[in-house]
């Protein structure tokens, strides 16, 4: 039988503090579109919550700066 990596009070805590820490967004993307984004990511060397946080932040910034000219 395997090994569980973390404990069911783990768990719970882990999911308490999710809770607070984040908001969570659903993203559907069309069928095979997924992976590519799982490639680019690793490519950057980051996950793909990581780069997909990094691509809303680069273009929310881009856009202010548009909007402000």
């Amino acid at each position: 039988m395997p090994e569980k990596k973390n404990s069911e009070a783990r768990i719970r805590a882990n999911n308490k503090y999710n809770e607070k820490a984040y908001d969570r967004i659903n993203v559907a993307v069309p069928k095979g579109h997924k992976a590519e984004i799982e490639d680019h990511a690793k490519s950057k060397g980051e996950s793909v919550n990581a780069f997909v946080n990094r691509a809303i932040d680069e273009t929310m910034q881009r856009d202010k700066a548009e909007h402000q000219q």
